[in-house]
């Protein structure tokens, strides 16, 4: 749900994915410092996140409107959450209209891009680190 307000914050709650914890701390400071988000919620790895995900489904009201995701992770990379998060989507409905998903990643290969980008999940893929430009350019 998006905020109006000038004093508020563009949206209430963003997600955010990354097994880097220094990258997690400069990456949610600058989303609340920013006034992107209201609330950051971090975790360290897809399977983390997607639990997180099923866990608010029953509640829409708690769903990140923003999820920023990491494709270099271990364990599950980026494009391993995309997979899943194309499972709970069949599973819990159309939750592509509620959270939108804007990869943030050091990589620059064209393949990593080209696949994140044309994923039907991914609104926009934005290279780290995150900066208020970045986060100003986000109308979603």
């Amino acid at each position: 749900m998006k905020k109006s307000d000038n004093n508020s914050s563009k949206y209430q709650q963003a997600l955010l994915i990354d097994e880097n914890e220094i990258d997690n701390f400069i990456n949610e400071r600058m989303i609340t410092s920013c006034n992107f988000a209201e609330r950051v919620i971090v975790k360290n790895s897809g399977p983390a996140a997607l639990e997180y995900l099923k866990q608010v489904l029953a509640n829409k009201e708690t769903l990140p409107e923003i999820i920023f995701l990491d494709l270099n992770m271990p364990v599950m990379d980026g494009f391993g959450f995309l997979e899943e998060f194309d499972i709970i989507f069949k599973e819990y409905g159309n939750i592509k209209e509620d959270c939108k998903i804007i990869v943030l990643s050091s990589s620059i290969s064209p393949v990593d891009i080209d696949r994140a980008s044309t994923n039907p999940y991914v609104y926009k893929y934005i290279n780290k680190p995150l900066s208020e430009k970045y986060l100003d350019a986000i109308n979603i």
